[in-house]
């Protein structure tokens, strides 16, 4: 399969590594929290059949660059890069925060022909805009001391991750990989803005749009998902039975591949 590794600038300057894998219409994949594109590389592999498919380091992580201040609109100007790179339109899939972000993107305008995304992780019970929670709050001052550990297990504990857990994976490789780019999480939380479910942003796209959601995820995670599919335009609703929010590639690809053959 051929693979090219290559360089887009983006709005600011900032470079912005990506990967293209196949030959067809072109798909971009946005990845979620302390990922780099390599976590993308198996889905990728999988679509690279019928697609020319764009994997890309976000900014802070793998072989991108990054510029202060942060803001969400740079990160959607790192998505328009790569965009235009494939050709100045393309479908998109987001995973997780990188669904969030795919859908900002869209909200904003971007040429994004079809668009899908899996459990992008808004809470139903908040609203749009609410207050960080306290968690939040310690892990960004973590990050302020550079104390990268730390907050990443603030964060990785927030999430459920049980502390005997934490505790072995310290000192491997993977911790090792995910500190690394631990800064961005607070890029991710800029992103979700809030973690309600943006209906009024989510009404305005009219990108045809594929919310999927595993049937063994969290019930306020599924119910987000069917939420944000009922705001959108031409929103539809997919559930994988038996996936979790970490979806299996094998499992996720054939209904990516039906999506954006359509």
């Amino acid at each position: 399969m051929s693979r090219t590794l290559s360089k887009a600038e983006s709005g600011d300057g900032t470079l912005i590594a990506y990967e293209q894998r196949g030959d067809g219409p072109p798909v971009v994949l946005v990845s979620g929290a302390l990922c780099t594109s390599a976590a993308e590389a198996p889905l990728a592999g999988l679509l690279a059949s019928r697609f020319s498919v764009f994997t890309y380091d976000r900014r802070g992580r793998g072989a991108s660059g990054d510029t202060a201040p942060y803001a969400v609109e740079r990160e959607i100007e790192d998505l328009a890069a790569v965009i235009g790179e494939a050709g100045g339109a393309a479908s998109v899939h987001g995973t997780s925060s990188g669904a969030a972000l795919a859908l900002r993107a869209a909200a904003a305008g971007l040429p994004i022909t079809q668009l899908s995304v899996y459990e992008p992780p808004y809470d139903p019970d908040e609203a749009p805009g609410a207050p960080p929670p306290p968690y939040e709050h310690r892990m960004r001052a973590l990050l302020a001391e550079n104390r990268r550990g730390e907050a990443l297990a603030v964060f990785l504990g927030e999430m459920g991750m049980p502390p005997e857990a934490l505790d072995a994976m310290r000192g491997t490789p993977m911790w090792t990989d995910v500190e690394a780019v631990a800064p961005t999480l607070v890029y991710d939380h800029e992103v979700m803005a809030g973690c309600g479910v943006p209906t009024a942003m989510l009404s305005g796209i009219g990108t045809r749009v594929m919310v999927v959601d595993g049937g063994m995820s969290p019930p306020f995670m599924r119910e987000a998902a069917r939420l944000a599919a009922q705001a959108l335009p031409r929103g539809r609703h997919r559930t994988l039975t038996g996936q979790t929010h970490e979806v299996a590639p094998h499992v996720l690809a054939p209904l990516l591949l039906e999506f954006f053959s359509a």
